[in-house]
């Protein structure tokens, strides 16, 4: 198709928030978003039904916050099975962006899924996270998600990756650091070290590449896919994108063609939010992998680190994962200082196959301070996760137990008064933490505290 005629100055209305919003959700919803203006009636999107109703009770939806799970498609399984998965985080109120990781090999509980085409369906149970599309396309994989996460989902968004390739291409290459020699055949990635301008075939190698990391895993993997986000968003926010309407048709074209979304997520819908979004800046827009621990059901997976990956979900939900600037809010109200181990009482109960743990385990927690009432194996609590049940006002107390934890789930039971009980699962049992402190005061970076954080303002990596 050849570039249509586009005003430079319709192009210039547009504000740098709303081109970052555009490239946050299109390849992130990229610039479909403007097909508001001139653009709504020369670009299409394809969609696919989804049917949220047979999802069972889903999370709240919070005001203000618009989540959008952006898939990444896998080519060698025809589409049915996504590569990437990331949850957009998109704050109107604050004018922030949270994209959040989820990977591939992620252990989760896939909740049953009915038969979807030629898709078998799934009883129920731990697997691997992208499986949840094969077994019941993209409704399985939206409500196993929403499930894992508690996170509401407003939207769903695919992304193919001949379609990356295209989107690299038409803004002109990206400029990457590439600190070493990469050399992966399996990606089809050979790459010299230095600062270059990556071409379309190339950054997709590079996003596709696990042989080329550290550990040659998916983690690594996820790192070279949120440089290389960064890198778009700041392509595409650049003064030469913006100036050039050929380049500019060419963009949004190459976005859209890519795309396959959700039947709700309408063009007015997609302007709405750009519209809403315009102050955002580059700096304001960040990118975390939820923290995991090598599995302990699936070799060679990961399960999620709890609660640290429950604590992140939790802010993404409600929207405040990113640090406030300094001053904001003029103080505000102070926090509730941290509960200190001494007032804290717990049960510890044994739900492993290794003998006498909950008694060693008492004796760790004693040390640090803990107070232990009783010892044993699990009664009618008896859960597949390592977990800290509470009553109702005793989260201060059961964060506290959890941060001298390696990893481990809240779980509140209406019935139960001051004391805290901890089982300890085959599963994801790994011991007292690292050092058995308390929360230490996270110093303003809210839930991202201590994560693996990119921002999109500037690449992680440096040749200089």
């Amino acid at each position: 198709m050849a570039p249509r005629n586009v005003s430079p100055a319709l192009a210039g209305k547009m504000s740098p928030g709303q081109w970052v919003a555009c490239g946050v959700t299109g390849l992130l919803i990229a610039a479909s978003l403007t097909v508001y203006g001139g653009y709504r009636d020369t670009l299409s999107i394809e969609t696919e039904e989804i049917n949220t109703d047979a999802w069972g009770e889903r999370p709240e939806q919070v005001a203000g916050i618009h989540n959008i799970l952006l898939l990444g498609g896998d080519n060698e399984s025809g589409g049915k099975r996504p590569d990437v998965l990331v949850i957009v985080n998109i704050n109107v109120d604050n004018g922030t962006v949270t994209m959040v990781n989820l990977p591939r090999d992620l252990i989760v509980d896939i909740p049953p899924c009915d038969p979807v085409d030629d898709s078998p369906g799934w009883p129920g149970g731990l697997q691997q996270i992208n499986h949840a599309a094969t077994y019941g396309g993209l409704d399985c994989l939206g409500n196993t998600v929403e499930e894992t996460t508690d996170i509401h989902l407003d939207h769903m968004v695919m992304v193919d990756f001949a379609g990356f390739e295209s989107i690299v291409n038409t803004v002109g290459g990206v400029e990457l650091c590439i600190p070493e020699e990469l050399d992966d055949p399996k990606a089809h990635l050979s790459l010299d070290p230095g600062t270059q301008t990556l071409s379309g075939e190339e950054a997709l190698a590079l996003a596709r590449s696990r042989q080329s990391t550290e550990n040659q895993d998916d983690m690594g993997r996820i790192k070279s896919q949120q440089r290389l986000i960064g890198a778009i968003l700041r392509k595409v926010t650049s003064g030469e994108t913006l100036s050039s309407p050929t380049t500019l048709y060419d963009f949004l074209g190459s976005v859209t063609d890519s795309m396959v979304t959700d039947d709700g997520l309408t063009v007015d819908k997609m302007a709405e939010l750009a519209i809403a979004m315009r102050e955002v800046d580059l700096s304001r827009i960040n990118m975390v992998m939820v923290p995991v621990v090598n599995s302990r059901t699936h070799q060679y997976k990961v399960d999620p680190k709890r609660p640290a990956a429950d604590e992140l979900f939790a802010a993404v939900a409600s929207g405040g994962v990113l640090p406030e600037e300094e001053g904001e809010d003029g103080g505000g109200e102070s926090e509730e200082p941290a509960v200190e181990p001494g007032d804290v009482s717990v049960r510890v109960l044994n739900g492993t196959a290794r003998n006498g743990l909950a008694d060693a385990v008492q004796g760790l927690l004693e040390e640090k301070g803990f107070t232990v009432t009783g010892v044993g194996n699990p009664g009618p609590r008896n859960p597949r996760q390592s977990t800290i049940y509470h009553g109702p006002g005793q989260e201060a107390e059961a964060q506290t137990l959890a941060a001298a934890l390696d990893t481990v789930r809240l779980e509140e039971v209406p019935e139960f008064g001051g004391e805290l009980e901890l089982v300890m699962a085959e599963s994801d049992w790994y011991g007292l933490a690292g050092d058995g402190s308390a929360p230490a005061e996270d110093g303003g970076e809210g839930a991202l505290a201590g994560l693996d954080t990119a921002s999109a303002a500037e690449d992680t990596v440096s040749c200089e």
